[in-house]
């Protein structure tokens, strides 16, 4: 939003330096970006009048004239196409400076003198185009100095304005806010009805009710739309930002800056019977004022007319019914079109215009009857005519709630920091424009949202004005007071930062993607579950609420990997999101922490032997993640069909007998649909699955040495390493750790079948072990590996 200090000036004379009004609204929250001066430096350079205007004798496309500029006549050859006898222009005088450092000096151009230059607003950097010399009205003051005529002693300010600040989209809302801030009252402009002079009116239907609650049209005729815009007005434009293009638009621009009310004037020739406000059509077909066509989707509230739609409602016309020059009568409309109707609409269709900026945002409903007003006084004083009688379609039901909102003082002290007096609150409140009543015992106060205000909800928004109000400065810097508690940590709670300690700790670096993520990505590592699709998405490659965290931490991978990242361990904790009817608001939310392994094991180093990442080497990392939980051998690891993994290189992880992580290759075919030129190790846990601990009890320490066994078996094929332990441990008190330490297929070994050599330590609390204790248990061990498993002692 941009504003100049004169035309805040004019509302609240607050006798500030304008970098003090800057100063003042940022610490109000509205950031000011730039203060710049409205024009270039330049000096001497007065308003002008051409005298005479002859062809030049040698050239197609110059000018020679004569022009009065107060106290001399001067010769000057100029080469603008608009340049005529009796024009008030800007000239700049021998001896003037431009911007630049551009000095004005006697020359000849193609033999004539010339004495001085006739000037265009770029140049003098009053605009960054022009299409000729400048064209003062023709009661400009000969002789005058440009800077006191136009009175360029003025800056133009840029405002940064967060979202819920619509309030401020206008000239009325600084000013009202810097009253505000200066305890200053705001010289409002007096908006009084236009009578009707005609009796034509325009039929309105609004079809859509809560998208448009209100709207409002006029019928004026016979206006002479050639007549220039004051230029006053164009000035005040300019300064904001807006470049003058004919006097109708004008005004609803004029209108738009000063009160935030955007306004559209249709060419009331060109419509047919009646103002029909709906929803579109899907294939309806708009050309728009800028000429491109636009094809309507449903859910787009449109303007239209008996031959179909004219303009897309909030955000731009339609040519065909837009005013032209040969426009004589007008349909001047101004109308409240609710947020939720607008927001988003005008990015659909890739255009961005002031109207839908602050239709999406929220624009005072209560004020369009007085924008209505105002821009039938300008039209009526620019461009004559004659004026119907306003035709308003409402539904006041349909407008924005505003929902009075109680809160007590003591609240507004205990969230701001300090006590502030009643009286200071009350005042504040009255001066945001909502209305304080005071509780009946002092200790509260009701305020209802002003028309102008959407983002006054709740008990802190009032805690927030009050302290912008009063001023983030005069609220001083303490120290706070607050008791050192320890905090209670359950032994048997895993935190989060536990989890990921173990993966840093293990080499893996966190990283933190969106949730938001490609759903063909997500339909290749997870077809069997559906996505969530965003109705509105940042762009089509983040529609979908991830179902997995691997479609991130996969991006990641090949976004390193084209960074030539040749090796990388990653992991991330965060949310999947999964359709569920009996979850809250139908989407089930589950915490996960996933990983990804990619490359070799270590980085490539003269003393060692490098190698690929294996699954093993992957698959210990998973396990060193669950001994946080001090429950590991409760977790199972089962080979098992996982759509995105390597079917003979997986498996599931189980925990009570329920699946609660994934670990292994990427099957192949995903690898080639994502990109992967190598293959990557994935693993996926709920976060559930690690969050209790499970207290060790107390275990004697043995005092009798170990004794350490190791045996040899043949097994089937399928015979899973787990199984085998399992078995082992089951023979007896004694054992107290399995570990297997060979596994060997091929010459000697039958074919279907493998042989594992496994080691166990047997150790007894209460005595040295004996040999016929050892035999028993070797015995058991044997016995039971064949019958479980079909396992053969091998020779």
């Amino acid at each position: 939003m941009n504003f100049n200090k004169l035309w805040i000036d004019e509302l609240v004379p607050t006798g500030l330096s304008v970098d003090k009004i800057a100063d003042t609204i940022t610490m109000a929250g509205l950031e000011v970006d730039s203060v710049n001066p409205v024009c270039g430096e330049f000096t001497n350079v007065v308003v002008g009048e051409v005298l005479t205007c002859a062809d030049h004798p040698d050239s197609d496309h110059l000018h020679v004239t004569t022009v009065n500029v107060g106290d001399e006549v001067l010769d000057i050859v100029c080469g603008a196409p608009n340049c005529r006898a009796g024009l008030k222009v800007a000239c700049a005088k021998v001896g003037a400076v431009l911007p630049g450092n551009f000095k004005i000096k006697p020359a000849k151009l193609r033999g004539v003198p010339s004495n001085g230059m006739l000037c265009s607003l770029k140049e003098l950097e009053l605009s960054e185009e022009s299409n000729g010399i400048i064209e003062f009205p023709a009661d400009a003051p000969v002789g005058m100095d440009i800077h006191e005529y136009l009175n360029l002693s003025d800056n133009s300010v840029e405002v940064d304005l967060t979202a819920n600040r619509a309030d401020c989209l206008s000239i009325r809302g600084i000013a009202r806010e810097l009253g505000v801030l200066t305890s200053k009252d705001v010289n409002y402009p007096v908006i009084s009805e236009v009578p009707a002079s005609i009796s034509d009116t325009f039929s309105v239907d609004v079809q859509d009710k809560d998208a448009c609650p209100r709207y409002l049209c006029r019928v004026i005729r016979n206006v002479d739309i050639t007549k220039p815009s004051p230029l006053w007005m164009q000035e005040k434009l300019r300064r904001c930002g807006i470049r003058s293009i004919d006097a109708i638009v004008d005004i609803t621009n004029y209108i738009l800056l000063e009160l935030g009310q955007p306004m559209h004037a249709f060419d009331l020739n060109r419509l047919n019977d009646q103002i029909i406000v709906r929803q579109a059509v899907a294939g309806e077909k708009l050309v728009l004022l800028s000429g491109e066509e636009a094809e309507l989707k449903e859910g787009t509230l449109v303007i239209a007319d008996r031959n179909g739609p004219v303009a897309l409602a909030g955000i731009f016309g339609g040519a065909a019914t837009g005013v032209t020059s040969e426009t004589r009568d007008v349909l001047l409309e101004s109308a409240f079109f609710a947020p939720s109707a607008i927001k988003n609409r005008a990015r659909e269709y890739g255009l961005a215009t002031d109207a839908s900026h602050r239709y999406e945002r929220g624009v005072d409903y209560t004020i369009t009857r007085d924008a209505m007003e105002r821009a039938t006084a300008f039209i009526l004083e620019i461009c004559g005519g004659e004026a119907g009688p306003v035709n308003e379609a409402v539904a006041p039901e349909k407008f924005p709630v505003r929902n009075d909102i109680n809160v007590a003082f003591s609240y507004i002290n205990d969230v701001i920091g300090i006590e502030i007096a009643k009286d200071t609150v009350l005042d504040i409140l009255t001066r945001l424009g909502m209305k304080p009543v005071l509780a009946a015992d002092g200790t509260s106060v009701t305020v209802t949202s002003p028309s102008w205000r959407y983002d006054i909800a709740i008990p802190v928004d009032i805690c927030e004005e009050v302290a912008r109000i009063y001023g983030y400065d005069n609220i001083p810097n303490r120290d706070p007071v607050a008791p050192l508690r320890m905090i209670k940590q359950c032994e048997a709670e895993v935190t989060t930062y536990d989890i990921k300690s173990v993966l840093a700790d293990t080499g893996y670096h966190e990283v933190v993607t969106y949730s938001f993520v490609d759903p063909a990505s997500l339909k290749t590592l997870k077809p069997e579950t559906e996505a969530i699709i965003l109705p509105s998405p940042i762009s089509a490659d983040m529609s979908a609420m991830r179902t997995t965290i691997w479609a991130g931490l996969i991006n990641t991978v090949l976004y390193n990997v084209n960074r030539q990242v040749q090796r990388m361990k990653l992991f991330e904790c965060g949310l999947t999101f999964i359709k569920d009817e009996k979850a809250e608001n139908g989407i089930l939310q589950e915490d996960h922490i996933a990983g990804a392994v990619y490359g070799t094991i270590a980085d490539d180093s003269w003393n060692i032997t490098n190698r690929e990442v294996d699954f093993f080497d992957v698959k210990g990392d998973v396990e060193r993640l669950l001994e946080v939980t001090g429950r590991a051998d409760e977790f199972v690891f089962e080979r098992d069909d996982i759509t995105a993994l390597h079917p003979g290189v997986s498996a599931v992880i189980k925990l009570n007998g329920e699946i609660v992580g994934y670990v292994g290759l990427i099957h192949p075919v995903v690898q080639k649909k994502l990109g992967l030129k190598r293959p990557v190790y994935l693993f996926d846990l709920k976060l559930s699955a690690l969050k209790t601990r499970r207290i060790p009890d107390y275990a004697e320490i043995s005092k009798y040495p170990s004794i350490k066994r190791d045996f040899a078996i043949v097994v089937d094929a399928s015979v899973s390493a787990d199984s085998i332990i399992s078995v082992v441990k089951e023979c007896g008190d004694l054992v107290r750790s399995v570990n297997i330490f060979d596994v060997f297929s091929g010459n000697g070994v039958p074919e279907g079948k493998k042989s594992i050599a496994f080691s166990a330590i047997l150790q007894s609390t209460e005595k040295t072990l004996e040999d016929a204790d050892i035999s028993s248990f070797s015995d058991s061990v044997i016995r039971n590996l064949a019958d479980k498993l079909g396992a053969v002692l091998r020779d």
